[in-house]
């Protein structure tokens, strides 16, 4: 399985940056891992919230496959401790799925059209966070998690 995380714009925090690299290196030495920054919309001021989610929606339906998995990072979706997030990769992986998409959305969420596509949603916290900080939150998160499924010491109980 492969793992991809699509993001719109750019980290722009050098000291995040780093963090963000880092957790990829350490992430790629268990499933391939991909992250995707989709551009910022260009003249923003110029539209409304519901016309800047339909063009973030359409650009983000662009990168997928169709045999891709799409997992929404989502205030309204469910929620994990490590373990069970672990679990549910884990579930993932049994199931044979080629690639599992996960897509943090632009400042207003997802059009309608990303959500029908979507096959769940999972939320970081019942806080809000920068869509910046969430990069390194999921990808420390997926890292985490293979190194509990490995039972190796970097989750303590």
């Amino acid at each position: 399985m492969n793992i991809k995380l699509l993001a719109i714009g750019k980290t722009d925090n050098k000291s995040l940056q780093t963090l963000i690299d880092d957790y990829t290196k350490r992430l790629s030495f268990y499933i391939k891992f991909d992250l995707e920054v989709i551009p910022d919309i260009k003249n923003v001021k110029n539209l409304s919230q519901s016309q800047q989610k339909e063009k973030e929606g359409e650009l983000i339906l662009s990168k997928l496959s169709p045999t891709d998995q799409l997992i929404l990072l989502d205030e309204n979706g469910s929620t994990f401790s490590s373990v069970g997030f672990s679990d549910y990769l884990q579930k993932k992986m049994n199931a044979g799925i080629k690639t599992l998409v996960f897509v943090i959305g632009g400042p207003y969420g997802f059009s309608e059209e990303v959500y029908k596509k979507s096959q769940g949603k999972i939320s970081l916290s019942a806080m809000t966070f920068s869509h910046q900080m969430v990069r390194l939150f999921v990808i420390e998160q997926f890292y985490r998690g293979f190194t509990i499924l490995r039972n190796e010491p970097y989750h303590h109980q």
